[in-house]
């Protein structure tokens, strides 16, 4: 559907607000834990390998987004999301039984459950918003909910380094719950109406319908184009998680700088989410998914070298290009997707952008060994360029999102 008003306007409404105000909490929860998870298991253990096992553990969910994608479609996305964060509080109770090394698989357990939180958000909103907002307001929606996500990536691991180094995990782990447990109650409050589901006499089989995102994705022009670009961009960064702390060793840096060295990172993001929907409207969506594969890929070449401020530039450039990639993209594929079918399509591009990663931040740490860290990132940073031809290749009209029987 399409508005007469300004684009802004929808995200006035009450509905919209305690939406923003649900997300702001479950996005404490995340960026208080995702990096310190990891710097937890380095100083447990002292081993990369093992923290990098960690960031991999978050992407193994992946494997099972397309039931939650399926589900979201089933049933009430708003009611979905209050069981999802009542699971993600409870999710995290054990880590209060971790001593020392030996408990790290506990860790290694609540980071598999935990981030399979994400998923089942990203599946569930993407139709909330398709019914709350009109299709020129969901650019803007989506920059405000990156932005706001980046920007807390910008405070809260600083924060969260900060009370780690100095009382340990244990207030980071109940702000989280707390974090949770809040976005429970302010879900509550919204107010919509929910597209209903595909009536059960017109459904197909489990497999068929499981796979209706896929094939959209794979149907719908220019989805394909840009779902293999970003996957193999996304993909491929996978590296980057493997040498993390290799990288941290490299300038002399203890584990636990990683959540500041991330605010340039953040900061970066943030402006990409508010300057996204601008940029979007001016050069179009298939142009700014292209322009932040650039940035991602030029900006990983710093991080092979032995000088520290460009590092951190780059890691800047990074979060930019990957903050438009990600709005374009999901606006892109909010609008030419039919509403009943948003939750198995926005599971199927996590699939395609976070399984690969997973798979090269489990190789990367394996290589690790033998391979010089800036080896890896250079071979990531030139996957990421090579894309670019592809997506820029496949630029079309705008159509509207046609019915979908499945």
């Amino acid at each position: 559907m399409t508005s007469a008003a300004p684009p802004t306007t929808a995200l006035r409404t009450p509905a919209f607000r305690w939406l923003t105000v649900g997300w702001v909490l479950t996005n404490v929860s995340d960026s208080l834990l995702m990096l310190m998870l990891a710097v937890w298991v380095k100083d447990l253990t002292g081993s990369n390998a093992a923290a990098g096992i960690t960031f991999a553990l978050f992407g193994i969910p992946a494997l099972f987004a397309p039931l939650l994608g399926h589900l979201a479609d089933q049933v009430s996305r708003r009611g979905m999301l209050m069981v999802t964060y009542a699971i993600g509080a409870a999710s995290l109770l054990p880590l209060f039984a971790v001593r020392d090394a030996s408990q790290v698989w506990l860790i290694y357990l609540v980071t598999t459950v935990y981030s399979a939180i994400g998923y089942s958000t990203a599946a569930a909103q993407s139709g909330l918003l398709r019914d709350l907002l009109p299709d020129d307001a969901l650019g803007p929606a989506n920059g405000r909910f990156t932005m706001i996500d980046q920007g807390l990536r910008v405070v809260l691991p600083v924060i969260g380094a900060a009370v780690y180094a100095g009382i340990g995990m244990a207030p980071l782990i109940v702000t989280a719950i707390i974090g949770f447990s809040a976005a429970i109650g302010v879900l509550g409050m919204v107010r919509l109406t929910e597209t209903p589901p595909t009536p059960a006499d017109q459904r197909q089989g489990m497999f068929t319908e499981i796979a209706a995102g896929f094939r959209h994705l794979g149907h719908t022009h220019p989805l394909g184009a840009q779902s293999i670009t970003l996957t193999i961009a996304f993909g491929a960064t996978g590296l980057l998680n493997a040498v993390v702390f290799a990288i941290l060793d490299a300038f002399g840096l203890p584990a636990e700088m990683l959540g500041p060295l991330v605010v340039g990172q953040g900061i970066a993001g943030a402006i990409g989410g508010a300057l996204a929907p601008a940029i979007m409207r001016r050069i179009g969506r298939p142009r700014t998914i292209a322009l932040g594969v650039a940035a991602l890929g030029i900006g990983q070449l710093p991080l092979a070298g032995p000088v520290l401020w460009p590092a951190i530039a780059g890691i800047a450039l990074v979060g930019f290009g990957v903050t438009l990639c990600v709005v374009a993209f999901v606006t892109e594929r909010q609008i030419r997707t039919p509403a009943t079918l948003q939750g198995r399509v926005s599971s199927a591009s996590n699939v395609l952008f976070n399984l690969p990663s997973v798979i090269f931040t489990a190789v990367g740490a394996g290589l690790l060994g033998v391979i010089d860290y800036p080896v890896l990132i250079i071979g990531s940073a030139l996957a990421a360029l090579a894309c670019l031809p592809l997506v820029l290749r496949h630029r079309q009209p705008e159509p509207h999102p046609q019915p979908e029987t499945t």
